[in-house]
């Protein structure tokens, strides 16, 4: 007999040979019906796969996100089987599920929106066929047998075999497949499914390579999941920040300067507005914040380890006919900086924090408005600490993290604890020691948090934080990493109580994270209505004849004079064009001026056309610098 053990640590037997599915079926006909794949020991296969010893388990369901990328990547080979049918002598490459659904990159494909109708059709005809999916172990001779003239199948499995991984196949009907798996039971198992966008991409992201074709969709267990995808898609394309930035004059591009925002007065503001925030935290907080060069020699890289780790992503220059680097990180000069005198086990910890521009080679398809570019600034700090400190440090800045996001901005998160991935630096007890801190810190601070095995960075284990905006999506911003490496690497050594050196650690953090990356976020969130401590305008006044324009001009300088943010409007446009264009332009409070504002009382509007009660001037300005200092 099987000897399973379920999640909630029960145990069921079952005969030798039992398969997924017949798992599935013993613990519920509900679960069997909406299973897709099984976790056996910690791997994702197929349900039909048998199970061929005692083993810990895992039913998945679409609810779980191993289940939807399975899901997701079954969809991308019922995809191609169908462009396949389509367009005869594309070559596919590689399908797989991504965040939001699934893509394919093709060979010797022209395929454009129009095309989606019919390609949609033949997927549709291999769903109603109900295919299973069949897995096949294979050859080289095998992928050279069915891909033959498709040489980045035969690249790929070429290099699989050379790393000694088994060669698998997937056939539904007459379609087959390299594919590593695994997959739903059947075709038709994908109820609802719609391709998205066409757009170019190189072979495995090389620019050097050849330009592919890649088809984006997406698939859902039911008709009425897409819908509601269709609907939600609709409403994240009214909030695009890209969009909503350029309508409100926050911010611009330019191919030029690929990767790089410019800010724009009005985005500025937010920007500064946030760095303000964060150092009146910092220093409530204990850090202490410096400025640092913007490029180094590539012995600070080679040092840290980043030449080695993460030389492709660094804007190359040559300097004094030297190697040079733009930083794309601040961690290493922050280093330097610790170095660059005597530290005391008194000293510790030292809280530094910095600002400064940094610049990423990212790959240009990648890029994405506020929220993927080459050149950013962070809210970056490093802490340096003892051992014996860690556990209060990064309970510091998990406490940081729930003030911004759960306290000021009132959004809901959830933590990722990431472990050591395969290549890293240092010895596999400091990633132990790493690794327990960073959980013990979650759990004493009630963090819930789900562990992302082998995603750490390649210095230390590390905390990301995803943030849910106003239509569900989740934002990775906030990150917090515990470092034994780079200390130990470069030397970052402080005078003990016990007379003798000691190595520090060092915490990497930041809460915000890239501010460009936060206000795209935030833009989309609040759909362009900031908080009126953010609004780049808080306050418009409009008066209804040019003749009150010198008594309103007196108002808007007032308001100033106390740092609100007030702008006139005596234009000569009717006062309803005025109060419209306020409203388009998200200003918070709109104050019409007249006859009656001359005797002292203020008509207030939101932007939301929301008619407030009379005010007086002293009174207004009291209301608005009162929520502007809660953040409301």
């Amino acid at each position: 007999m099987l000897k399973i053990t379920l999640p909630d640590g029960s145990v069921k037997q079952l005969p030798l040979g039992s398969t997924g599915m017949q798992v599935a079926e013993s613990i519920g006909k509900r679960l069997a019906q909406d299973a897709l794949a099984i976790v056996v020991d910690g791997e994702v296969r197929d349900l039909f796969r048998i199970i061929e010893k005692d083993a810990k388990i895992r039913i998945l369901t679409f609810k779980d996100n191993e289940g939807k990328g399975v899901f997701r990547h079954s969809t991308a080979h019922i995809f191609a089987h169908a462009v396949r049918k389509v367009f005869p002598n594309a070559k596919p490459t590689i399908g797989p599920p991504v965040e939001e659904g699934f893509y394919y990159d093709f060979d010797d494909l022209k395929m454009v929106p129009a095309d989606f109708a019919k390609v949609e059709a033949a997927m549709q005809d291999i769903v109603n066929a109900n295919h299973v999916f069949e897995r096949h172990d294979w050859t080289l001779a095998d992928v050279k047998k069915y891909e033959g003239d498709n040489q980045y199948k035969l690249e790929l499995a070429a290099e699989f075999q050379k790393k000694g991984w088994k060669l698998t196949a997937y056939r539904d009907g007459d379609f087959i497949d390299l594919c590593e798996g695994p997959h739903v039971p059947s075709t038709g198992v994908i109820k609802a499914f719609k391709l998205t966008k066409v757009a170019a991409a190189h072979w495995r992201g090389d620019s050097k390579n050849k330009q592919l074709t890649r088809v984006y969709g997406i698939s859902f267990p039911s008709t009425k999941e897409l819908h509601e995808f269709e609907r939600l898609q609709e409403e994240v394309e009214k909030r695009d920040h890209r969009k909503i930035g350029q309508a409100l004059d926050l911010f611009m591009f330019h191919d030029w300067s690929p990767g790089s925002p410019f800010l724009l007065p009005k985005g500025a503001i937010i920007y500064s507005e946030l760095q303000k925030f964060i150092r009146d935290e910092y220093w409530k907080r204990g850090y202490q914040e410096v400025i640092t060069p913007q490029m180094f020699n590539k012995a600070l890289w080679e040092a840290s380890g980043h030449w080695s780790h993460y030389r492709e992503n660094m804007f190359l220059l040559n300097v004094d006919d030297e190697e040079f680097s733009l930083k794309p990180m601040n961690c290493p000069s922050h280093v330097l900086m610790f170095k660059s005198r005597t530290r005391s086990y008194r000293d510790l910890p030292w809280r530094v924090a910095d600002f400064c521009f940094l610049h990423r080679n990212e790959v240009r398809g990648t890029l994405g408005g506020m929220t993927r570019v080459r050149k950013l600034s962070q809210d970056d700090a490093h802490i340096f600490c003892m051992p014996e400190q860690i556990k209060d440090e990064i309970k510091g800045v998990l406490n940081f993290v729930k003030y911004v996001y759960q306290d000021v901005f009132k959004l809901s998160y959830r933590a990722k604890l990431s472990t050591k991935p395969e290549k890293a630096m240092g010895a596999p007890d400091l990633w132990e020691k790493a690794e327990s801190a960073l959980a013990a810190a979650l759990k004493e601070e009630g963090v819930a948090f789900e562990v992302k095995a082998g995603e750490g960075a390649f210095y230390g284990p590390k905390i990301d934080v995803d943030v849910k905006d106003a239509l569900g999506r989740e934002w990775q911003l906030a990150t917090v990493q515990l470092d034994f490496q780079m200390p130990l690497r470069m030397g970052a050594e402080y005078e003990g109580a016990d007379n003798t050196r000691h190595t520090c650690v060092m915490v990497h953090r930041a809460v915000l994270g890239s501010l460009e990356r936060f206000i795209g976020v935030l833009t989309e969130h609040f759909a362009g209505k900031f908080p009126l401590w953010l609004s780049p305008e808080q306050v418009r006044v409009l008066t209804v004849a040019e003749r009150f324009g010198q008594d309103a001009q007196k108002l808007v300088d007032k308001l100033r004079e106390q740092k609100i943010r007030a702008t006139l409007d005596n234009s000569m446009e009717t006062i309803a064009k005025k109060v419209r264009n306020a409203q388009v332009d998200q200003v918070s409070y709109i104050l019409v001026f007249g006859d009656k504002e001359l005797a002292g009382e203020l008509s207030v509007r939101t932007r939301d056309n929301k008619v407030l009660p009379p005010v007086s001037t002293d009174q207004f300005v009291k209301d608005v610098l009162k929520e502007v200092a809660e953040k409301r």
